[in-house]
């Protein structure tokens, strides 16, 4: 209820807002000020980051690689049998001194339990346990249990078909010695990239998403953890009381709660974890479903927490708020190309293509930030790089349009469910430790998947 509540609070306020413009002034100038200000915010996230690059070249800081902390290493897994096995012996192989592996067997109808017994035999550091059919359901649910057996001083997650490369742990554990970094986030990049024009472009959101968060990160604002990847230290997480089992978003929640206790979150983009993208769209409209509505949840339950927290620093609760928009945006551009729409439609006074035209310039916006993204992490050539970046345009507004406007209708009059909506793993006809041809990767880039 408390969750409907805020919501419907934001809409009313929102078509407040808009019918205030629609009736005392120019409407695109509402447009235009978002415009503006996503456009400002950018440039300064940018110019904090070249800033940070700039001065770690004049005053290198070198990574203290004798901080080791044991790590526990959390591998939850339902009905995983066709990739666990790859995904243990993968991470096995880590050059680190001090770690477990934890997989847990969440509640699986499949082999996923007998394949795990054959692993435990072969790796001594492997330890797994199995979920009783009855127990609360949901990742975090599973990641609640494995940190009562975790003698970790530090928690690295990953899903069941993750891949890293040896030095995964020893290259993103420094940025988790600081005292007041509670997490910190690896960079994700899909491992099937060219399967289909699906993949691809999921590839390349990951790519526009890590510019994102190193921005975010330049400017020490509200880094998101992505669940796979994520290495948690265990008193910050303690500290929060753990894993959130009511939400569907684990790593979205936690990272959230982090930041309002006062805990910092850091994002690495030279340390990589591969993971498989998901090739047929259903199931990618399930998972990116349960995104959004896991997103958009966490910040109606935790919303009077960040405005009233006195541990958040005001630049990360300045970021958040910027971020909500990435939410509020679909339900107003929609909303206000409908009403233009309807009044021109009726001959009445009408802003019809200077509204259309916005929306233009706003896709406009993503693209420049996909062009810049997919140059920068994915070394494509200027034409292929055009081409994937208006592709990708295209995809994310069809896909998270749609998709953000009936979560916010299904969160005010719909029941939460708490549905998970499992990605399913293994679908991919190309093996996950070495790239198709004709990727587009870079020669480095190629040669790091191949030696995974």
């Amino acid at each position: 209820m408390k969750e409907r509540i805020v919501l419907l609070s934001i809409i009313v306020s929102l078509l407040i807002l808009l019918y205030f413009f629609q009736n005392n002034m120019n409407t695109p100038c509402a447009f235009m000020t978002i415009l503006i200000f996503m456009a400002v915010y950018t440039a300064y996230m940018q110019i904090a980051f070249k800033h940070r690059v700039r001065k770690q070249r004049k005053n290198p800081v070198e990574k203290n690689y004798n901080y080791q902390p044991f790590i526990s290493i959390m591998i939850p897994a339902h009905n995983e049998a066709d990739v666990i096995e790859q995904t243990v012996e993968n991470i096995s192989s880590v050059d680190y001194p001090k770690y477990e592996i934890i997989v847990i067997d969440d509640r699986s109808t499949d082999e996923t339990y007998n394949v795990l017994e054959k692993l435990g035999q072969k790796y001594p550091k492997l330890k797994y346990f199995s979920r009783t059919k009855d127990a609360f359901p949901g990742k975090s649910a599973v990641l609640n249990d494995a940190l009562k057996i975790a003698k970790g001083e530090a928690i690295l997650v990953f899903d069941a078909d993750a891949r890293i490369k040896p030095n995964f742990i020893k290259e993103l554990v420094p940025a988790l010695e600081p005292e007041q970094i509670g997490a910190v986030q690896a960079r994700k990049v899909i491992i099937n990239r060219e399967q289909n024009f699906l993949t691809r472009c999921q590839d390349n959101e990951m790519a526009v998403d890590t510019h994102f968060q190193v921005g975010r990160d330049a400017v020490k604002g509200a880094v998101e953890l992505r669940g796979n990847g994520e290495l948690i230290k265990r008193k910050a997480l303690e500290n929060v009381g753990g894993w959130n089992i009511y939400t569907i978003t684990d790593d979205l929640d936690l990272s959230t709660r982090l930041q309002i206790k006062g805990w910092d979150v850091r994002f690495c983009p030279e340390v990589c974890v591969y993971e498989e993208g998901v090739p047929s769209y259903i199931p990618l409209l399930k998972q990116r479903r349960r995104w959004i509505e896991g997103s958009i949840r966490r910040y109606l339950e935790h919303f009077s927490e960040v405005l009233t927290s006195n541990d958040m620093s005001l630049r990360v609760s300045l970021d958040m708020t910027a971020y909500i928009t990435e939410f509020i945006l679909p339900v107003w551009m929609v909303s206000e190309v409908a009403i233009q729409s309807y009044r021109f439609i009726k001959d009445d006074q009408n802003w019809i293509l200077s509204s259309m035209a916005l929306s233009t310039l706003m896709c406009c916006f993503f693209i420049v930030a996909l062009f810049y993204s997919l140059r920068k992490y994915v070394k494509l050539k200027p034409l292929d790089n055009l081409k994937q970046s208006v592709e990708t345009s295209i995809y994310i507004v069809v896909l998270w349009f749609p998709l953000a406007i009936f979560i916010i209708f299904k969160i005010i009059f719909m029941k939460n469910n708490l549905d998970w909506g499992k990605t399913k793993h293994g679908t991919t006809n190309q093996t996950l430790n070495k790239p198709s041809a004709n990727t587009g990767l870079d020669e480095n880039k190629a040669e790091e998947l191949i030696k995974l």
